[in-house]
């Protein structure tokens, strides 16, 4: 059983991840206002990823017989100045789910709460990857900022994504 301390941050997390997904809409519907699919395509996907991580998290906490608490829902930002501004924001809260992990798992270890600290070695892996697909991205978008064709070339590309979950669940 999760000690309460715990259980209160695995919410806070499900919580977040929910908002997370939320932002990603947000920034979707931004693409979408400036007739670039693809890229509102990229934000819907990394939406379902952020709601297939709450999820993750929420199944976790019953598994340890704990209750989830689901909160009210936070506005996401929802205006940007272009569509580098909208990369750098999902860059920065990649970011800040990144430290937000570390600090569930740093209490984790504390608590020598190990089935926890197996199920945040995933997300920590997994935001390696979310921190390197976003500042790669960015690093393209912010380059075809003078050169449309190159912009329209990679929002084809965004197109093409889709989710899949994760075979490997743990």
């Amino acid at each position: 059983m999760l000690n309460e301390v715990l259980l209160k941050k695995l919410n806070d997390q499900i919580n977040f991840e929910f908002y997370s997904s939320y932002t990603y809409l947000a920034m979707a519907a931004y693409a979408e206002s400036i007739d670039l699919s693809g890229f509102a395509n990229f934000f819907r996907v990394q939406a379902e990823e952020e709601l297939f991580h709450a999820m993750k998290l929420y199944d976790y906490v019953f598994q340890k017989n704990g209750v989830v608490e689901l909160e009210a829902i936070p506005k996401p930002n929802t205006k940007f100045e272009d569509i580098i501004d909208a990369f750098e924001k999902g860059y920065e809260h990649e970011q800040l789910v990144t430290s937000r992990i570390y600090e569930l798992a740093d209490l984790a270890s504390e608590e020598r709460e190990h089935s926890t600290m197996s199920l945040l070695r995933w997300f920590i892996d997994e935001q390696v990857e979310e921190e390197n697909n976003f500042s790669s991205l960015l690093k393209r978008v912010k380059r075809s900022k003078e050169n449309p064709a190159a912009l329209y070339m990679m929002d084809d590309d965004l197109a093409t994504k889709v989710f899949t979950p994760p075979t490997n669940q743990q």
